[in-house]
């Protein structure tokens, strides 16, 4: 099991061969994720903020260039949160949350940990007893319920691999993210790999988060990544298949997605479109018009290209198999 923080792009493209490639899929935008921050515009025109994360661009002597947060020079660190209110919330803040969740959905407290209040700040014991379900829901349901991390920078709350505020690396059994979770109560219920492996499939493809920064986006999906390689590991004593690990990545690439949170679309592609018509006599009308979503704060108004999701539960109409595309936006509209 990989205990430093930073999961090195190198070691994926040797170990895993395809995987980075899935991992810097954008689904939307049928192109790469892209940098979508200027903090690295000083290595070239192919760091730009519209740049495309290439896999060329991160590995080989480039390998180290994209680290977590806490890793980062302070100076960084600091711009980041003033500029794009950046903020990174301390695992036990993630565990105190994740908890609130679990005690509506399961009806009481302390049901994977129990909060403490130590003299060296908070922490947490783990309920080391195997997970006891209501009597109206099953480990199943609990798999199958659907959340969402927003803006989720790392994905603190999806996997715990390690605080992102001190960089302390966290065991697989001391975990708290909601995948931890759910991954913890297949590993008790089931014992043979296809069984698991279906199961956490279930899992993955109803876990969501969204981000607007690719290097950050990149981090959490990679960190979502090796949680499974981690839980699988721990619970048959080694690595699962490439096609495996392959097919993880693959729903990660769709479930966790680049996109600007307050206006549904992908960053920076709201803009001033131009039409120019012309009429019966050739001459020629120049209309221009700017978002107005952008003008009206409307997150349903926008001219920018929305960001498409799968909704893994039903059939896509085109194909006929599982996996509905739909726009991340249109869940909002069903809410109005």
């Amino acid at each position: 099991m990989q205990t430093d923080i930073d999961i090195l792009e190198n070691e994926i493209l040797k170990q895993y061969p395809e995987v980075l490639d899935i991992l810097l899929r954008d689904h939307t935008t049928h192109k790469n994720i892209f940098w979508a921050t200027d903090d690295y515009e000083n290595l070239g025109k192919d760091y730009h903020f519209d740049a495309q994360i290439l896999p060329e661009l991160i590995t080989g002597k480039n390998g180290s260039i994209i680290m977590p947060r806490v890793q980062k020079d302070i100076l960084l660190q600091q711009s980041r949160s003033r500029d794009m209110a950046e903020v990174f919330t301390p695992s036990w803040i993630c565990n105190a949350q994740n908890n609130l969740i679990d005690n509506a959905w399961f009806g009481r407290e302390n049901v994977f940990n129990t909060e403490l209040k130590k003299s060296n700040g908070f922490k947490w014991n783990i309920n080391k007893d195997i997970v006891i379900f209501p009597e109206n829901k099953t480990w199943r349901d609990y798999v199958k319920d659907t959340r969402l991390e927003m803006a989720c920078g790392e994905a603190p709350y999806i996997t715990s691999r390690y605080d992102t505020t001190t960089g302390k690396f966290i065991p697989v059994e001391n975990r708290i993210g909601i995948l931890d979770r759910k991954l913890r109560v297949i590993s008790e219920n089931v014992e043979s790999t296809g069984e698991w492996l279906k199961w956490t499939q279930m899992a993955y493809k109803n876990t969501y988060g969204f981000e607007f920064h690719g290097d950050s986006l990149l981090i959490a999906r990679e960190a979502m990544l090796v949680t499974f390689i981690d839980n699988y590991k721990e619970k048959f004593g080694k690595e699962p298949l490439l096609k495996s690990i392959q097919y993880i990545a693959y729903i990660i690439s769709w479930n966790v997605w680049q996109m600007d949170g307050l206006k549904g679309v992908v960053p920076n592609t709201c803009g001033e479109i131009t039409i120019t018509d012309i009429d019966l006599f050739g001459n020629k009308k120049t209309e221009s018009s700017f978002c107005r979503g952008c003008m009206d704060n409307n997150i349903l108004r926008h001219n920018g290209t929305y960001c498409l999701i799968k909704d893994w539960s039903n059939k896509d109409l085109t194909t006929g198999k599982k996996g509905r595309k739909i726009r991340f936006v249109d869940l909002l509209k069903n809410m109005r």
